[in-house]
């Protein structure tokens, strides 16, 4: 159960936009910027709001790869593994990025949720194979001892802002 807080930033967010069935997305991708995942209570609650169905919204929000039902980490962390990725060795970095997180593919997020690791078919940077990204920063020529000393940047980066 959501506390009045994620249903009072939903409203701020409704509110910025029409009451109509158009702009679902819009609304729904703002909550998921605001709290990296899409709560089902609030995609029930702006179905609402905005006068469509719960399957409608869910139709839309399932349809569409970017949006997630499970909260993710600090930092999304994206392997590619298309063509070029995969033939310059990223997955010997996704495996080391499970190891050094204790994550696999049934759990992607860590429970501190300061990382979820996710695999790609493409970022778009075939060129910079194998490439990873952090939260849409794009890191090239990537290898399993660069993965790791990534980690350790980005929790000590987390560290030093609490």
């Amino acid at each position: 159960m959501l506390d009045a807080s994620f249903y009072e930033k939903t409203d701020e967010i409704i509110e910025q936009h029409t009451r109509e069935e158009c702009s679902l997305i819009p609304i729904i991708q703002d909550i998921q910027a605001e709290y990296r995942y899409l709560p089902p209570e609030l995609l029930n609650y702006v179905a609402r709001e905005i006068g469509i169905t719960e399957a409608k919204a869910y139709s839309v929000a399932s349809f569409y790869e970017n949006f997630s039902f499970e909260p993710k980490g600090k930092y999304v962390i994206k392997v590619c593994d298309g063509t070029a990725c995969h033939v310059r060795k990223s997955i010997p970095i996704l495996d080391r990025l499970y190891n050094d997180l204790k994550l696999s593919k049934e759990k992607a997020t860590t429970d501190d949720m300061l990382f979820t690791l996710e695999t790609v078919s493409c970022l778009g940077a075939c060129g910079l194979a194998p490439v990873l990204t952090v939260n849409d920063k794009v890191y090239p020529g990537m290898t399993p001892e660069a993965a790791t000393e990534l980690i350790k940047k980005l929790r000590g980066e987390a560290d030093a802002e609490n």
